[in-house]
């Protein structure tokens, strides 16, 4: 099942679950965003324009591309441009595609638990710290290292 989208005068072929990067769109409520559809497949194999078909998608970030660098150049003529350009992008996740009476939905995303805190290291590592230091401090510290001489140039 997937659907043919437009979306910043480009053209998409999405399924339910798909992650792309879109031109920047303007977000509707909730981060939702829907786009017009061009064409729908049915389960049958079957591919076709649907009036009444619609694809939502769920903003998932939006940022900006890398660095494009435009230099125009003109031979003989002292003449030289340098120019650079990143397009901003939206990513979004497609999370349905409906039509004709049929909903597909894209699998939920398993919820990201938070990583545990962690103690203090002062408070963790005092005990270890006590002994280290003693430890360091029995060590010598080695000489520092002598540049190599140069040998002598003779003069004439």
């Amino acid at each position: 099942m997937y659907a043919v989208i437009r979306a910043g005068g480009k053209q998409y072929r999405v399924a339910p679950g798909d992650v792309i990067r879109v031109e920047k769109v303007g977000t509707g409520t909730d981060g939702q965003v829907e786009f017009p559809v061009l064409a729908v497949s049915g389960e049958e194999g079957q591919v076709g324009r649907q009036s009444d078909a619609r694809v939502v998608g769920q903003v998932v970030e939006e940022g900006r591309g890398a660095k494009i660098l435009v230099f125009h150049y003109k031979r003989k003529k002292q003449y030289k441009k340098l120019r650079g350009h990143r397009q901003a992008y939206t990513a979004v996740r497609i999370s349905e595609i409906a039509f004709g009476g049929q909903s597909f939905k894209a699998p939920e995303l398993p919820k990201k638990e938070a990583k545990p805190k962690k103690v203090k290291a002062a408070e963790a590592e005092a005990p270890a710290a006590e002994a280290t230091a003693k430890k360091s401090s029995a060590k010598k510290k080695a000489a520092p290292k002598k540049a190599a001489k140069k040998p002598a140039s003779k003069k004439k």
